[in-house]
């Protein structure tokens, strides 16, 4: 189990230094490159959610680990083949590191390794959890006798060993041997991983509450000629429903309920054994409340377009300003722990207002308050982040800078500190609210999945990011314009593209207020607020 973890450091480590590939190798800007990663980024997120689903369902979690290790080991494989100087014997081209040397099948073997590791990595980060506490209850059963010092000793050598590939691999320049000695390590780590296949707790899926919302949609679907009774009483009602958990009727979607219709033709017992023919009311009420809150959840995508474009484009303004303090000369990193200071600070202060509410109980209105305020900060970092941006290009042109796109302009490093703290806040806001929303307004049979769900979303707000730079440099080009991205920074217009996110952002809020208000909000459980307040004391 610990050889997937490394190899999950070393694939992360390869994937850190991606953006450097493409930039020095295939001599793409910075925007494509970081759209490519950022796309990777987004894909491993949103793929956690069908991971956990398969995990409970068909595929157990070692076989779902098992499979992450042979697709890391073959996706970086793949990357190592996709280097010019592994195949231009075989495709008759040139072996250097020009884009000149990369041919079709070059990009088919990358883009295909792409796709292998963010499936590898989105089964590791789903099931390895819940797989490794099973495993280390087994191990501490069976090695109680070890002491403390041993056991320090292991989990000291379970850290040592990643850093020190990950660091060891760092100073191998040539791509196609730094790729394919990642590539032996994972090929390695899965073997170390099949060798303890015989000690390992595999237990069997158990099955998936989310299979009940695909059975409402089936037995609604093949009872749709059937008419509803006018009592809702003679709608069928589970004997296994718990009778402290009570599912308030709901008015909309009525086409559901029709999966609760009891046939007269057969008998209970005989329809009860087709569980994709007859649903209880609890299992379809679960089911409309997912799609009510559908709308509101389309609304999470924009922030996470400002957030994931934000962390790429301030970055890289803040590669070209004078980095100069006093007499000292620091680098870019010295604005990120504002960053992770602000936005650790705002969810502490959130966290704090969310107790408070919850002993008032009144916790269910904090996320969706708490959204829209951090809706309205993303605004102000996308305004504040324009402006600057205009500044920088002004003092650019001032002093002949615009065509040399290394140059350091001279404009203080801290222009950009008020952006970052914006987003900061904002991150630390949206994400506890996003979370909590989910936590409190998810059906109680899908709340294993409430995570999951917040992390998608989180994920479709990174693609969408990459999706927004394309859409918008193509319509800022209508017409004979330039686009606003260009290859250089200096050349292309940022602040444009940050008016065009706070406009967005702002429609977005509306959109967001309109669908909260439309939506009933649920308290949440007992049990919840209980483990809500205990985590949180």
């Amino acid at each position: 189990m610990a050889a997937l973890c490394w190899a999950d450091c070393i694939a992360r480590f390869v994937m850190w230094t991606m953006m450097e590939y493409l930039t020095e190798v295939w001599k793409i800007s910075l925007v494509h490159a970081a759209g490519i990663v950022n796309i990777f980024s987004g894909l491993v997120l949103v793929l956690q959610l069908p991971v956990q689903y398969l995990a409970d369902t068909i595929i157990s979690k070692y076989w779902m680990l098992l499979a992450s290790s042979l697709a890391y080991s073959a996706g970086i494989g793949f990357l190592t083949m996709s280097t010019p100087p592994v195949l231009a014997g075989f495709v008759g081209i040139c072996s250097e590191y020009k884009p000149e040397c990369i041919a079709e099948g070059h990009k088919i073997l990358f883009y295909a390794a792409l796709g292998l590791l963010a499936f590898a990595s989105s089964c590791f980060l789903t099931v390895a959890l819940e797989f490794a506490k099973d495993q280390l209850e087994i191990f501490r059963n069976e090695n109680s006798s070890l002491s403390e010092i041993e056991l320090r000793f292991l989990q000291l050598f379970f850290y040592a060993v990643p850093i020190a590939a990950c660091t060891a691999i760092s100073y191998i320049k040539p791509w196609n041997l730094r790729f394919g000695v990642s590539a032996i390590c994972t090929v390695i780590a899965t073997l170390l991983f099949l060798s303890g296949t015989c000690t390992y707790e595999n237990t069997e899926p158990e099955g998936s509450p989310f299979t009940s919302v695909f059975r409402v949609f089936v037995a609604s679907t093949t009872k749709l000629f059937y008419r509803l009774p006018r009592d809702a009483s003679e709608l069928y009602k589970s004997n296994d429903a718990d009778d402290s958990y009570v599912v308030q009727p709901t008015c909309g979607l009525r086409c559901l309920d029709k999966a609760a219709i009891i046939l007269p033709n057969k008998t209970i017992e005989q329809q009860e054994r087709n569980r994709w023919r007859l649903c209880s009311v609890t299992e379809v009420e679960e089911t409309k409340r997912l799609l009510q809150m559908i709308p509101i959840c389309l609304t999470f995508i924009m922030p996470g377009v400002v957030s994931s474009i934000g962390n790429a484009f301030f970055v890289e303004q803040a590669d070209l300003l004078n980095k100069k303090v006093g007499n000292l000369k620091a680098t870019t990193v010295i604005l990120l722990p504002f960053y992770d200071s602000a936005q650790k600070n705002m969810a502490n202060i959130y966290t704090w207002c969310l107790c408070c509410f919850a002993l008032m109980g009144m916790k269910k209105y904090v996320p969706v308050v708490g959204f829209a305020v951090s809706m309205i900060v993303a605004i102000l970092c996308c305004i504040t982040a324009a402006m600057v941006e205009s500044r920088r290009l002004d003092v650019a042109r001032s002093h002949g800078l615009i065509d040399e796109p290394d140059a350091e302009i001279p404009m203080s490093l801290f222009w950009l500190l008020p952006q970052f703290l914006l987003l900061g806040w904002f991150d630390g806001i949206r994400d506890k609210s996003i979370d909590e929303f989910f936590n409190d307004q998810c059906p109680r049979s899908l709340h294993k999945y409430a995570t999951l769900f917040s992390t998608a979303v989180t994920g479709l707000g990174v693609i969408g990011g990459v999706l927004s730079v394309y859409l918008v440099g193509i319509i800022s080009e209508s017409k004979g314009k330039d686009n606003w991205f260009q290859f250089t920074l200096n050349h292309s217009r940022l602040d444009n593209y940050y008016w065009v996110l706070a406009a967005f952002t702002a429609a977005n809020l509306v959109v967001y207020i309109i669908s909260a208000k439309l939506l009933p909000l649920r308290d949440a459980s007992f049990e919840l607020l209980e483990n809500f307040l205990e985590d949180a004391s």
